[in-house]
């Protein structure tokens, strides 16, 4: 039921980026959320081998079927009889009724601990409600570019980015190659990760709201529009469908930038995939527009810098993908003479926004600097982009 694990068993063959941000010490509980199958499980046990030892508990064990918490007692005094002070991981804890206060109780106890689990008792705000003030919660995506290439064995380039931008990083279906895998996998997070936990009689306009949103990234939606497009009876209705989607790590919301707080909020929303091969695999289309594949990666790799994202412009005069407090972002798959111009325009508006920011243009292969209205604009590869990891530091 217990198991006591070293470093050096079964070494994944992906390093998983984010484990160098992970902490080790602390009184608070690591929590690992994200979207089903995206590698969470996996990602715990490279802390644990890291770590050099520690105490791992899966509750889809078998041996503990019909664990409950009047059983938690019995298992703290098993933990520190036989492993004193040591790391606890605890895989599928949604497999336990009242799993916080095991949890809870093992902090109180001065133990490090690591969990994660694979439905709605770890998904957006149910977590905070659950362990208030004791976690520090971590969101684990599908393969980066990078982890892409260490799995694949593939070089970095705009090839293997081509292949990133239609495969996508869902380590399951790397393995596999089936884009049915995707499919079930969309099926499964609405199924079992959002209508069991919103006991939802019918996830027909649920599921119509994420295939469309799916093969329409980056474009700005309100929930009105949503609403009257897709046939969804009441806009309420809507917004509790993307309000949902979200929490279940399929698709983010991106916010205008304003200064006002009330026009962000009011101001349609753009929406990301959390994978490329997933948006794909769900498409009508079967070949999404590339310049669409590339921004919701560029997205991606922006969210996995921690900063806030949002999109700037003015309509129908200039419009700036994304917006950080470090950098206004332009993305397209080629810089040419029908687009330089209101490329070059967004990347210097978004600039200009209060704040210090850089002016970057990311393209499929292309590099370059251009200096408009006195503001230097770096054109770069996005390949490279999504390789350099100077933001780290």
């Amino acid at each position: 039921m217990l198991r006591e694990a070293h470093a050096g068993n079964d070494q994944p063959t992906v390093r998983r980026d984010l484990l160098d941000r992970l902490p080790t010490t602390g009184r608070q509980a690591v929590a690992l959320t994200g979207v089903r199958r995206s590698g969470k499980s996996t990602l715990q046990r490279q802390l644990l081998q890291q770590m050099g030892a520690g105490v791992h508990i899966n509750f889809e064990d078998t041996r503990l079927f019909g664990l409950s918490p009047g059983d938690f007692p019995s298992v703290l005094r098993a933990l520190d009889e036989h492993w004193r002070g040591q790391p606890v991981f605890l895989d599928e804890v949604q497999e336990v009724d009242e799993w916080q206060r095991f949890v809870r109780a093992l902090l109180d106890h001065g133990r490090f601990v690591c969990l994660t689990g694979s439905n709605a008792s770890l998904l957006g705000r149910e977590l905070g409600s659950k362990l208030t003030g004791r976690h520090l919660s971590f969101e684990v995506l599908p393969f980066s570019y990078r982890e892409f290439l260490a799995f694949t064995g593939s070089q970095p380039g705009p090839e293997s980015l081509l292949a990133f931008l239609d495969e996508g990083g869902f380590p399951v279906a790397l393995q596999e190659r089936k884009p049915q895998v995707l499919r079930e996998l969309l099926r499964d997070v609405v199924q079992r990760d959002i209508a069991s936990r919103h006991a939802l009689r019918t996830t027909r306009h649920l599921m119509n709201v994420t295939l469309f949103l799916l093969a329409n990234t980056g474009q700005p939606f309100s929930l009105q529009h949503l609403t009257k497009a897709l046939a969804v009876p009441t806009v309420p209705q809507t917004s509790r469908a993307v309000e949902q989607l979200q929490d279940a790590y399929l698709l983010f919301a991106v916010q205008k930038w304003s200064a006002s707080f009330k026009q962000r909020v009011v101001a349609p929303a753009k929406y990301y995939a959390v994978d490329n091969g997933l948006r794909r695999a769900n498409s009508p289309s079967p070949s999404p527009d590339l310049g669409h594949r590339l921004e919701n990666a560029i997205y991606l790799g922006l969210r996995q810098r921690g900063e806030p994202i949002h999109y700037a412009g003015e309509r129908g005069v200039w419009e700036c993908d994304f917006v950080t407090p470090s950098l206004a972002v332009q993305v397209c798959a080629r810089l040419d003479d029908s687009n330089v111009a209101r490329e070059v325009r967004g990347a210097v508006h978004g600039a200009r926004l209060p704040g210090k920011r850089r002016a970057l243009v990311l393209t499929l292969d292309q590099d370059d600097r251009l200096v408009e209205e006195g503001v230097e604009i770096e054109v770069r590869r996005a390949w490279q982009w999504l390789l350099d990891e100077s933001w780290r530091r």
